[in-house]
């Protein structure tokens, strides 16, 4: 597997892996280690999936058994250490099953998002070449295509076959590897080129996982977890917190407010934020009365740029807000303390995290090092753009940082618009948009242009019931605000929803594919 070769690998400088032992960010655990101890204290914990399709109820003993059965059953099949387990599972049972067996393996899981298609499940399979591969036999508009996976030598399909992997007896104890090795490949969504393979270690991921484990409210209560078990945070969120804490898992494999809203009353949950578009959308919803919003005591955001709009309106109905910032390969940089300042934990994304260290290049940079960082790409020619010899990561984010030291994100490289020369900053142009009355979420890009090179295109979602403004009233709204003419939108589309990654962020990408085939 290509994520061994030293070429794939990011370089580390030895005192910076020592100090992290030192300080106790890396352990001898591996995720394995951190699961089974994690299972034996808290056995009788619910487990239940919330769905239409495939609903089950349980405790986590009783998911280690399935998942200590099936681990019997890879590794009579000839799966065991260090060898890659891909699977394309929604947010049922068997994930979790599929993500605890391949721990207890010392195997390496590739979780990846339900709804990738053919183009890039092919690329996965020829990058991590997997002993076993697991999917749904149907889910939503999805089917299993075995073809996407021929050669492997293990399959599994569940609502078909993948009982017959379960032995008789469960697998024992944990089989050992070194807690350096890699635990974990996750493929992000891709633009115009492949997904890329972010590898993580034992070591990284185990400290992640303590790390953001850290910086939820101890009352935040039972939480919903509907961010795709594919995408890295929804299976941290899912798979691994949980068990490090005890608490309940509580799963739904679509996102549905009206059935969010439904579970808030009848079961007592509440949904703990993730991007924005979680919390507008639910807020949004005709259902959501006040009686809801009780249920709603913090909303931690990130993953996408946060709108000061969005965080105010919040505030103001009485539910906390923190905002964090990180990415797959960096996934805890910085978070704001949920009980911090209001106007820094809800307006910056934050405080370096403990041992992550930050620094802003010339032109704004952010440059992260840290014990949770990635070990490197699957591709070695990615690593050695993306890391320096020093071990820094370039996240290509914009930010600043104000007098105190907490951080805003301001702009990621790709969202700068450059008309005629001069820089303009999408975010900028959103947070106006989001003030224009009706307006429920934004996204700006840059649209192609034959002079100026580029200008700047808006996208808007109208809350329901809204009628949806003209470009004349929005160049009126921009006017009233004070904002140079330049940075105003020139181009105008309001949809239905926007396409989003797992984690609900907007596919900024193929909003700029599609303003730049247009005929307008």
């Amino acid at each position: 597997m290509r994520t061994t070769s030293p070429g794939a690998l990011r370089p580390l400088p030895i005192e910076l892996a020592e100090r992290y032992e030192a300080e106790g960010w890396w352990t001898r655990d591996t995720l394995g280690d951190l699961l089974a101890r994690g299972m034996e204290a808290a056995r009788d914990t619910e487990f239940r999936v919330h769905s239409e399709v495939r609903p089950w109820s349980g405790t986590f003993a009783e998911v280690e058994l399935v998942a200590r059965r099936l681990a019997a059953g890879l590794r009579v099949r000839g799966v065991g250490p260090g060898d890659v387990v891909v699977m394309q599972l929604p947010n049922w049972m068997e994930a979790a099953a599929v993500f605890w067996a391949s721990a207890f393996l010392g195997a390496v899981v590739v979780p990846v998002v339900h709804f990738y298609g053919p183009k890039e499940i092919r690329h996965i399979v020829r990058e991590t070449r997997p002993k076993a591969f697991f999917a749904a036999e149907r889910f939503g508009r999805s089917a299993f295509d075995p073809d996407l996976c021929s050669g492997v030598p293990v399959v599994g399909v569940v609502g078909r076959d993948f009982d017959g992997l379960l032995a008789d007896e469960p697998m024992p104890g944990v089989l050992p590897v070194d807690p350096g090795d890699p635990a974990l490949i996750a493929f992000t969504s891709g633009t115009t080129r492949d997904p890329k393979g972010v590898v993580h270690s034992h070591q990284t991921l185990g400290c992640e996982t303590r790390q953001l484990a850290a910086t939820y409210p101890p009352d935040r209560g039972r939480q919903f977890t509907v961010a795709p078990v594919g995408h890295f945070i929804g299976m941290v969120n899912a798979f691994l917190i949980p068990v490090l804490q005890g608490t309940p898992i509580h799963l739904g494999d679509v996102w549905s407010p009206a059935q969010a809203l439904a579970l808030m009353r009848s079961e007592g949950l509440t949904v703990g934020g993730g991007a924005a578009y979680y919390m507008t959308s639910l807020l949004d919803h005709p259902d959501c009365t006040p009686e809801y919003i009780g249920h709603l005591k913090y909303a931690g955001l990130g993953g996408a740029p946060v709108p000061s709009a969005v965080t105010n309106r919040l505030e103001d109905l009485g539910v906390s807000v923190f905002r964090a910032y990180g990415s797959t390969e960096h996934p805890s940089v910085t978070c704001a303390p949920y009980d911090g300042p209001v106007a820094k934990r809800a307006h910056t994304d934050g405080l370096p995290l403990p041992g992550v260290e930050l620094r802003l290049a010339d032109d704004g940079e952010v440059l992260t090092r840290g014990p949770d960082l990635c070990l490197g790409y699957t591709d070695p020619e990615l690593t050695a753009a993306a890391f320096d010899q020093d071990g820094w990561y370039r996240t290509g984010d914009i930010g600043v940082l104000d007098d105190d030291g907490w951080l805003s994100i301001v702009d990621r490289k790709a969202d700068v618009i450059i008309r005629g020369g001069e820089n303009i900053s999408a975010l900028e142009v959103e947070e106006v948009l989001l003030r224009l009355d009706g307006v429920a979420e934004a996204a700006v890009v840059a649209a192609p242009d034959p002079r100026l090179g580029e200008r700047a295109a808006a996208f808007l979602r109208m809350r329901p019931g809204r009628p949806a403004p003209g470009l004349d009233e929005v160049r009126r709204h921009f006017e009233r605000a004070g904002l140079a003419r330049q940075k105003w939108p020139e181009r105008l589309r309001c949809v239905d929803d926007f396409p989003r990654t797992p984690s609900g962020k907007v596919k900024k990408f193929a909003l700029r594919k599609d303003i730049a085939t247009s005929d307008e």
